[in-house]
Order: structure tokens, then C-alpha cells, then sequence
């Protein structure tokens, strides 16, 4: 064994287990020793420590359960960690089918409710609120179609986005615990109590999906696009108010900082004067090019004109609380790619844009560099929330199910640390679907990190499921 690995296997305590039990299992298999099947065992080994979990799941579920068993006891629609529990927060029969992203209300702190998005139509209910008490369901918005993304603004409303091609709407409201019932015209962009429900045309018109919101009003967000015959898949944008938001109360829709703004599109490559861009630049520093502010603008539209860096199927994403704490700018963001067709296993990246101070000026230099690449094993990316307890971030799978031959999983991964490359020290798989037609979506943790709130989205009891993960450690 080299000495260097000896050295560092010396600093982990673990020297005997390599030499010894690790070492002879692979020599024997006449391999030598294998350090990245060493790593997984140590991750492992670890993973209270590392993620709260007595010890990680080591494969995805095969297990595809029916209806029946589903509606009986809605839990056992998950495989957990060691050390984990689900709880159903509801499974009311008018809970969304498709809920997808969701956020705590009034706060992360002591939260009475989730409001929720739901991936529908326009004749089912887009926006509803659960309350965690009793799982009461209730609906706060319909007439949308394909809702995705939602927010808790700094600010008090509640923001929320359509995953609709080139005319999503992005929409914010007010009061959400007393604004019910309310009807909204896709057409005109109008709702039946404009008081509480408005329109952000500000922010342009696309497929909303990721949202990193800044308690200025500053926000960066991703257009939910593939490529297509060469034309690159979707953009990431910035949103920079006219008026940043100055921490005084808002009572009224009209003074949201999200009624004005600059939109800036993110092109990567510096080289010789900014021209080092295009396919093959998909990481590094780059620039934030103008978008025409127009109301309602189309940013697909405006993300091929401008040449903008593209990426397959941006989903969601995460402000950085511990950057943001030290007053600067870093969200993490997943690609989701295409597991069964491609072989494209996603990736999630990291976006760096300086101080908030800078961001807020435009006047930082942003950089974009990897997290996690996926595999095989981890695939499709989807949604993303950071664990407060570690520091982790805790990923959904979006994957192709039967095409697969697994269920979607979620897992657990630790930032980079202090070693050389950029990217995240490991990963656990914490928990699996036992439904191979859905999906896990819209985790979101309290502040303290001991409830970890998350959709079974389409699963076979055709409505929603919304469980309560505890027991992290």
C-alpha cells in the first residue's frame, strides 16, 4: 500500500481495518485494495457522525407496493436509514396528487403550516396549505397550471412558480393562512382577489423550477429546459430589484421588491474578453449578461439569443445558510438529466457570486463549479434542501423508475471540506421509495434539523402524501 495512504489511514484510526479485514477482502479477489469501496465503508461506518443516521441504506428498493397497502399505512411507501421514522403529516384525499416544492409557515422555526405547490392543471388545486396539526388540506389557489416552485418570502408572502414551457407565471401572495378559494386567469394573468394574488411579470415568463431567494428580494432562478438539436437546455438568472427590500414590513402586494428589477443571464468563460463561451464551458467564472426587462419576457427565448450556458433540466435549489450567515453569496442547484434514454446522470453545482453586497451591485464575478456528479446509483437530481444539523445537503432522485429498475432515493451529502478538489466529501443513501411510479419531492428541514418534511409525489394511492422524517441525529 502506498505510504501516503498509509498515512492518512494512520490519521483516521483505521490503519488495521485497510491491512487487514478491507485489504484481504479485495486481494483475494485478486484487485488490490480498492480505496473508493474503503471510502463508501468508511462513510458508512461513520454515518451517524457524518448524517445523523446509525447507517445508510445499502441499495435502492425494488419493492413497488399497491394501493391498498399504501392508503392502509402511508409510511411503508418509504424504506428508511437506520435510525429514522416517518410520520404522515396527511393523506387527505384532497391533498395534491403532484405536490412538489413546499415551505414552512410563518417560519422554520416553530411552524403551524406547509404551503405547498401542486404539479397540475388548471382544474385542480395549485397552491393549498397542510397544517401540520391535524393534516388538515386546504387551497389557497387554483386555475395554474404545473406547479413547482414555492418560497417564503423575508418579507412575509409567499412566492410561487408554474413549470409551464415559455409562459409560466411566477406569483406572489399574501396572507396565506386566510386567502382561500382564490381562482387565477392563465390568460390574463389575473386573479379573482388581486388583493393577496399577483402576478411577478418582472421576473419574466418560463418554466419556473429552482428558486435561491435573498432576504433582499435579489433572487437567481432556473428556466427547466433540455437541449434540443443544439440549441443549449436551460439558463440560470438573476433578478436584481429596483428597490431591495430594507426589512420594513409589507402589508401590501404593491410594495414587494419583487414589482421591479434588472434580470441578468448567466454566461460562463472569460477567456480573452468574455468570448470563451459555449458548449464545453459549463463550469468556471463567468458573467451576468442584461436581459431585456421588459415585462413578461420570455427567457427561454432570451437565453438562445444571448447565448446563454445551458444545462439539462435545472431544477431546484438552495441558498448556502452558512455563506449567507458570513454575508456572502453561494446556492447549490441540481441539473437533473436523463437517466434511462442517456445514460445522463445529473450533477448538482454550486453557484458563487461574491459578497451579498456585490451580487446586489452586479459587480462580483460568478463562478460555477461542481458538487456532485451522478451515477449510475445516484440519479436525476431533483430537489434539494441543506440539513442544519450537519451541514449536509439532502437531495431527491427524479429518476425513471421501471426503466431503472429501482425506486427513486434520497440521499444525504456532505459539502466539500478542506481537501483539494471542490466537491462533496461523500454521500449516504437515507432513504427509498417502495413506489415505482413516484418520486420524492419538496424536502424542506426546520431550523433545528429534526423534522424533515417531504412529498410522495404521483404514488399509487393517486392523491397526495406528505410525510415527516425524524430521528436525525
Amino acid at each position: 500500500m502506498h505510504t501516503r495512504t498509509l498515512r492518512w489511514l494512520a490519521a483516521m484510526g483505521v490503519v488495521g481495518l485497510a491491512t487487514t479485514a478491507a485489504a484481504h477482502e479485495f486481494e483475494h479477489r485478486g484487485l488490490g485494495f480498492d480505496f473508493g469501496l474503503f471510502r463508501d465503508h468508511q462513510l458508512d461506518a461513520h454515518s451517524e457522525r457524518l448524517f445523523g443516521v446509525e447507517r445508510g441504506l445499502d441499495a435502492s428498493s425494488t419493492e413497488s407496493i399497491g394501493a391498498t397497502d399504501a392508503n392502509a399505512d402511508p409510511t411503508k411507501l418509504v424504506t428508511l436509514a437506520k435510525g429514522l421514522r416517518a410520520h404522515v403529516v396527511t393523506a387527505q384525499p384532497n391533498a395534491g396528487a403532484n405536490i412538489d416544492q413546499m415551505a414552512l409557515w410563518p417560519n422554520d422555526r416553530f411552524p403551524t403550516h406547509l404551503i405547498v405547490a401542486n404539479e397540475e392543471g388548471p382544474a385542480q388545486a395549485g397552491v393549498q396549505r397542510i397544517r401540520l396539526s391535524d393534516g388538515l388540506v386546504e387551497t389557497i389557489l387554483s386555475g395554474t397550471s404545473a406547479g413547482d416552485p414555492v418560497r417564503r418570502t423575508a418579507w412575509g408572502t409567499i412566492l410561487f412558480g408554474e413549470e409551464n414551457g415559455t409562459d409560466g407565471w411566477m406569483i406572489e401572495i399574501s396572507d396565506p393562512l386566510h386567502t382561500t378559494g382564490v381562482t387565477f386567469n392563465r390568460a390574463t394573468g389575473v386573479s379573482s382577489d388581486p388583493v393577496h394574488v399577483a402576478t411577478r411579470p418582472a421576473l419574466g415568463r418560463m418554466s419556473f423550477e429552482g428558486i435561491a431567494l435573498y432576504p433582499n428580494g435579489m433572487m437567481y432562478y432556473m428556466d427547466e429546459n433540455r437541449p434540443l438539436n443544439g440549441v443549449p437546455g436551460g439558463a440560470y438568472f438573476k433578478f436584481i430589484p429596483a428597490t431591495p427590500w430594507n426589512g420594513t414590513p409589507v402589508t401590501d402586494l404593491s410594495a414587494s421588491p419583487l414589482i421591479a428589477g434588472s434580470i441578468y443571464g448567466l454566461r460562463l468563460g472569460k477567456r480573452s474578453g468574455n468570448t470563451d463561451y459555449g458548449q464545453a464551458t459549463q463550469t468556471g467564472l463567468g458573467t451576468w449578461i442584461p436581459v431585456t426587462s421588459v415585462p413578461n419576457t420570455n427567457l427561454r427565448a432570451a437565453a438562445a439569443a444571448l447565448k446563454l450556458t445551458g444545462y439539462y433540466r435545472p431544477e431546484d435549489a438552495e441558498v448556502d445558510p452558512v455563506a449567507l450567515a458570513a454575508g456572502n453569496v453561494r446556492f447549490c442547484a441540481n441539473n437533473t438529466g436523463n437517466e434511462s434514454q442517456d445514460h445522463t446522470w445529473g450533477e448538482t453545482i454550486c453557484v458563487t457570486d461574491g459578497t451579498l453586497v456585490q451580487a446586489t451591485a452586479n459587480t462580483a464575478v460568478p463562478e460555477v463549479q461542481y458538487l456532485v456528479l451522478g451515477s449510475a446509483d445516484f440519479a436525476m437530481s431533483d430537489n434539494i434542501a441543506f440539513e442544519p444539523i450537519h451541514g449536509n445537503f439532502v437531495i431527491n432522485e427524479d429518476g425513471d423508475g421501471p426503466e431503472a429498475g429501482r425506486n427513486n432515493d434520497i440521499w444525504s451529502c456532505l459539502d466539500d471540506g478542506d481537501d483539494a478538489d471542490d466537491q462533496s466529501d461523500g454521500c449516504v443513501r437515507v432513504i427509498s421509495l417502495n413506489d415505482l411510479t413516484a418520486e420524492s419531492t419538496g424536502g424542506v428541514f426546520n431550523t433545528w434539523g429534526d423534522h424533515y418534511y417531504v412529498s410522495i409525489q404521483h404514488n399509487v394511492t393517486g392523491h397526495g402524501v406528505v410525510l415527516d422524517i425524524t430521528g436525525w441525529r
